[in-house]
């Protein structure tokens, strides 16, 4: 049984996912959710909406590396849907990454949604907030 069955067994309905774009990215992340200094991330509706498994409020997710290797899990206390223009600097400062300002928050997600082909001024964003249950 690979480690991430023996999860799923631990924690019924988790999902496995990675953050980010490319495994250096998955790395940045999740060390940030190890350290708990990332407690909230964010997706494109649009991507959110066509996921096969999507977070959920109380839903556990298997964070992976960037080698898709388990390293922790995460359980999700809220999900919100804001626009990218209307993001605040709280949730700049949950997602843990950078100098934790606005500034660079938007710097960084819109190379990301520009990347993802979604990015819009006006996009709606699920924004994800979550406690880190379990380090591996």
């Amino acid at each position: 049984m690979s480690m991430i069955e023996q999860l799923t067994v631990k924690y019924p309905g988790a999902i496995a996912w990675a953050f980010g774009d490319t495994p250096e990215m998955a790395d940045e992340l999740a060390e940030l959710v190890i350290k708990g200094k990332k407690t909230a991330s964010c997706g494109s509706l649009s991507s959110f909406k066509n996921e096969e498994g999507a977070p959920t409020i109380g839903g556990y997710s298997i964070i992976l590396n960037g080698r898709d290797e388990p390293v922790c899990v995460i359980r999700t206390i809220s999900l919100r849907i804001v626009r990218f223009c209307d993001v605040a600097e709280d949730l700049a400062k949950k997602e843990g990454e950078g100098d934790l300002s606005l500034k660079y928050w938007r710097t960084e997600h819109k190379a990301f949604f520009s990347r993802e082909g979604t990015y819009q001024e006006d996009m709606e964003l699920v924004a994800e907030e979550f406690e880190r249950v379990e380090v591996l």
